[in-house]
């Protein structure tokens, strides 16, 4: 049985530890985060994980629900591996995906909404406010398709056209495979997402392909499967199989999942505002913003 994951480094995980072909890793310690960089070099390593080739990153932190602790010390580290994947100069596109009405979907949203927007800030109003050196960004929440009638990447490649950037950072909500990883583990990827892929409720991707444009998934795993858990509590994978029809399509968020949207949508954005604004506080922009 395979568990559904949004993770390329759960999904490398249930392989096992062998060496997967088309597939380097390497890991470092930045801190109190672990990061693993994992590039999917061709088809074999695509057909091996079941995800894009590109490079995908994965950041391990204490809980966000037990630990608040140098948070904006963790934004600029992750900034900085975000920054790497991003065409130095030009108009940066932000999109917040997912549901603000429902707490585990509303990373997206919420954090896109702590972005500072700053492709109208210009000319003379720019240098009276000492803010000559911000990178132009601009920040879309689109909402999701049951609220708009619309895809959301219908309406990010309509942005995309009028604002012209050289790269859109998608944020969203993700799925993993086991408890253990919610509100703990971040992941910046180069190819792009697919809204709801995690939840079985795949929708049109927003990558390089749709957008014309490098396209930076960033996100959180907020929920697990029912399936996920049943194998976790019992310890026998066909424990899996086990789970009523009705119960294999739910969805599991750990109860503090109010404090972790909130501490992980400051810390998305403070990440990003990083990444985009590297001469500015973190802390200070999200403040800006919000």
């Amino acid at each position: 049985m395979q568990l559904r994951t949004d993770l390329a480094i759960e999904a490398a995980a249930q392989l096992g530890d062998k060496d997967l072909p088309g597939v380097k890793q390497q890991t470092k310690q930045v801190g109190d985060i672990r990061l693993t960089s994992m590039v999917i070099e061709d088809e074999q390593g695509e057909k091996a994980l079941g995800k894009p080739r590109g490079r995908y990153i994965t950041a391990e932190l204490p809980p966000l629900s037990d630990d608040e602790k140098s948070m904006e010390e963790k934004s600029v580290a992750l900034g900085d591996e975000l920054r790497a994947l991003l065409p130095q100069n030009g108009v940066i596109l932000v999109v917040g995906l997912g549901n603000q009405s429902v707490t585990p979907d509303a990373l997206g949203p919420r954090a896109a909404g702590l972005v500072l927007a700053t492709r109208h800030i210009q000319g003379e109003f720019s240098r009276s406010a000492g803010l000559e050196n911000l990178r132009p960004t601009a920040v879309f929440i689109p909402g999701v398709l049951g609220q708009t009638g619309v895809e959301s990447s219908e309406m990010v490649k309509g942005i995309c056209e009028i604002v012209k950037p050289v790269a859109v950072i998608v944020i969203d909500a993700l799925a993993a495979r086991s408890v253990s990883r919610l509100g703990c583990t971040v992941q910046i990827c180069d190819t792009g997402i697919s809204p709801g892929s995690g939840v079985g409720n795949n929708r049109m991707a927003l990558n390089r392909d749709t957008l014309g444009v490098t396209v930076i998934g960033l996100g959180v795993p907020t929920v697990v499967d029912a399936r996920t858990v049943a194998v976790e509590l019992t310890g026998r994978r066909e424990a899996g199989d086990e789970v009523t029809p009705r119960g294999s399509e739910m969805m599991v968020t750990p109860r503090e999942i109010d404090l972790i949207i909130r501490r992980a949508s400051q810390l998305v954005a403070m990440a990003v505002n990083a990444a985009l604004q590297p001469d500015y506080s973190p802390l200070s922009l999200i403040s800006a913003a919000g």
